[in-house]
């Protein structure tokens, strides 16, 4: 049994069962990953993956936990990899940080500025994407660690850990109407025609499920991939926009105004997000910590243990 065989599967799988797919992300043959999983599947004297005419088309039932095993395997291989990294460079190393825009944009400028003045020899990567794809990212390794909001469904073998809230406002250019209502209902906002997030944003679905539960059709324009180009089209008058709090800075933004509107749609909820049985350096707790102070090195061992032992 090879390592290489386990990470074929576990590859296989994450690329939803398409050996073609995962062969070009791999840059490798497509024989080749299906001569060891075959290997594999022999030595194991039972089939992985289920097939149609030769082609795989799901998991078996001892597939899935084939593909639970090879996960732990392959991430102690990359704890001890970590492991070795921080004995020969106890003050450094890499540190992958998978992020949102909002997260990166708003949240995390105060965070990076302190944590690279703590540790000025960590080499700090960020790679952006919505918050299904970084927890992703953290799934397969190519992240450490990912800070945002709900995803759209659970990521195996991720470990999410809650950590702040973020309320919702309504930004309109200035001199909108609104402004002059004290406190708009859903009512009031549903007769403007609305900027929200992308549907594979929590907030966009948040914003929806508080329409939908109040019998309204609001009049969407369309959804913008980040705050930023929100901002810019309300800005053209071209309507109003539906977004975390945080994202409107007062200095900055000034052909703008914020409305609260926490009373009329849930908050996200902010989380740092781990692969599950990983090793975490030192600086990656310090990390944590500064982007959210209660979230102790004792509070994320014990999430980590208690995943690991349910």
């Amino acid at each position: 049994m090879k390592l290489i065989q386990l990470r074929y599967v576990l590859e296989v799988f994450r690329h939803g069962n398409h050996i073609s797919n995962t062969a070009e992300a791999l840059h490798t043959s497509q024989p080749g990953i299906s001569k060891h999983i075959q290997m594999l599947e022999a030595e194991l004297g039972f089939e992985i993956f289920t097939r149609t005419r030769n082609r795989i088309s799901g998991l078996t039932e001892p597939g899935e936990a084939v593909i639970a095993i090879s996960q732990r395997v392959l991430n102690d291989i990359d704890n001890l990899k970590r492991l070795r990294e921080e004995i020969s460079a106890r003050e450094g190393g890499p540190l992958t940080v998978a992020t949102t825009h909002t997260q990166a944009r708003y949240v995390l400028p105060r965070v990076i500025d302190r944590f690279l003045k703590e540790h000025p020899k960590v080499e700090l990567r960020l790679r952006q994407g919505n918050p299904t794809q970084i927890c992703e990212m953290v799934a397969s390794g190519e992240a450490d660690i990912s800070i945002g909001t709900e995803t759209m469904h659970e990521v195996a073998g991720v470990v999410q850990l809650p950590c702040f809230q973020l309320e919702r406002c309504i930004l309109v250019k200035k001199g909108h109407p609104l402004l002059k209502v004290r406190k708009p209902t859903l009512q009031d906002v549903a007769k403007y025609p609305i900027i929200t997030h992308d549907p594979a944003f929590s907030g966009r679905w948040k914003v929806m499920d508080a329409f939908k539960q109040a019998g309204i059709e609001p009049n969407i324009v369309f959804g913008a991939v980040d705050a930023d180009v929100s901002k810019t089209y309300v800005e053209l008058g071209l309507g109003i926009a539906v977004m975390t709090a945080i994202s409107f800075d007062r200095a900055k933004d000034t052909g703008l105004r914020s409305i609260d509107a926490s009373h009329l749609f849930q908050s996200s909820t902010t989380s740092v997000s781990l692969r599950a049985n990983s090793y975490l350096r030192n600086y990656t707790y310090d990390f944590i910590r500064l982007v959210a102070p209660d979230m102790t090195r004792a509070r994320v061992d014990e999430a980590l243990h208690r995943t690991a032992h349910p």
